[in-house]
């Protein structure tokens, strides 16, 4: 770039591809289709979907990347794999259409983003409920042991995967933690209320605080048994006491042995 030329800019580039024949959809994703997010940093990220074996100059601007224009250039069938699964899967499904030449096409496959499917749902919700609860026991033990460092990571991580486990269970991609308060405000959790859910993890994440985490799985319990996940907790047998406020009696929980946790992140 010389010193006359000027960065291309997100409205000059958008009727440069909409008068392109090979361009079937424009998408915009990230803050700029999140309403009230943009800041004075806020730069425009856009898909560019081209029409299956189309040829087009355009493609040039692959990988292009400014502080005011990014841009994915792909092909319809590469967009409609996007981030089924990966991480793109949140920007896509709340990304706004700016160009539909499919009548409607784009935004469908932006609408499928954002759905799980059930076995999808049911199947990913089960492993984020373990999860959880191993980060869950770790931090406990690890606050009884006087890790107070541990204890306080560990509640992190369970956070993390608590909110993937409540999104799942909605059939919804877990949105990045800068839109989650966003997307609560706007598309809450049926069964929760917003702030205090955001309180909860807010002052979890915090301080690893042992009895807030154990009243917040009183309510996480509940909730996944309800959902059909019963035998995911009862795989942890007695361990389950120390998760609770009050443990249940004796005969009341079901019989199963505790489990030995090792390997991956979901483990321990």
């Amino acid at each position: 770039m010389t010193a006359t030329q000027q960065p291309l800019t997100y409205d000059a580039f958008v009727e440069i591809a909409s008068a392109d024949p090979a361009v079937v959809g424009l998408v915009l994703k990230g803050s700029r289709a999140h309403e009230g997010m943009t800041t004075d940093h806020s730069d425009h990220d856009l898909y560019v979907v081209l029409a299956d074996g189309a040829t087009t100059p355009l493609t040039r601007f692959t990988g292009h990347r400014t502080p005011e224009l990014d841009l994915v250039v792909l092909s319809l069938d590469e967009f409609r794999a996007a981030g089924m699964p990966g991480f793109e899967r949140y920007a896509l499904a709340r990304a706004r259409v700016v160009l539909d030449r499919l009548d409607g096409g784009i935004a469908r496959m932006l609408a499928a983003k954002a759905r799980l499917d059930a076995d999808e749902a049911s199947r990913d919700s089960g492993e984020w409920l373990d999860a959880y609860a191993n980060s869950l026991y770790r931090s406990v033990k690890n606050d009884r042991d006087g890790h107070a460092l541990a204890a306080r990571l560990d509640a992190a991580d369970s956070v993390r995967f608590l909110l993937e486990l409540l999104f799942a269970l909605d059939r919804r991609p877990r949105p990045y933690n800068k839109y989650l308060a966003w997307e609560l405000a706007r598309f809450p959790l049926p069964g929760w209320d917003t702030g205090p859910l955001l309180d909860a993890v807010d002052g979890i994440s915090a301080t690893g605080d042992v009895s807030a985490q154990r009243r917040l799985f009183t309510r996480v319990e509940a909730v996944a048994r309800a959902a059909g996940h019963g035998a995911v907790l009862d795989a942890w047998g007695e361990d389950l006491d120390m998760m609770r406020v009050t443990p249940r009696r004796a005969g009341t929980a079901a019989a199963c042995p505790a489990r030995s946790r090792g390997g991956d992140p979901g483990s321990g």
